[in-house]
């Protein structure tokens, strides 16, 4: 019997990312670190927003799961719902967003995931 090889979906073009890989508890312990953008597909103002309140997240929570609910919350209050976040050093995903709502990036050792949909 030949093996068959599993049909790959179409990517939906500008809707859907895959992203690294999902693992620790705790965030880097850095004070303010180094942000490193991976992926982004919103305005340069949200990009620096969503960096400036992952910032803020991080200086005052160390678990993921508290640094996740921050930034999602003040992005449900700030831009409406509803926005979704990941926090962490190792995890894969694969989502679909609102146009020009995702981003990607990395604090430190830490990478975050925010994004929103409908």
């Amino acid at each position: 019997m030949a093996d068959k090889q599993a049909e790959t979906p179409a990517p939906r073009e500008k809707l859907e990312d895959q992203v690294g890989r999902h693992g620790e508890e705790r965030a880097s312990d850095d004070k303010r670190p180094n942000s490193e953008l991976t992926g982004a597909k919103q305005t340069e103002d949200m990009q620096q927003e969503s960096i400036e309140v992952a910032q803020e997240a991080m200086s005052k929570f160390t678990i993921e799961k508290d640094i996740a609910q921050h930034i999602k919350r003040t992005f449900d209050e700030r831009k409406g719902p509803t926005w979704h976040c990941i926090v962490g050093r190792n995890f894969g995903s694969f989502v679909t967003h609102e146009t020009k709502h995702f981003i990607y990036f990395y604090l430190g050792h830490c990478a975050i995931l925010l994004f929103k949909t409908q």
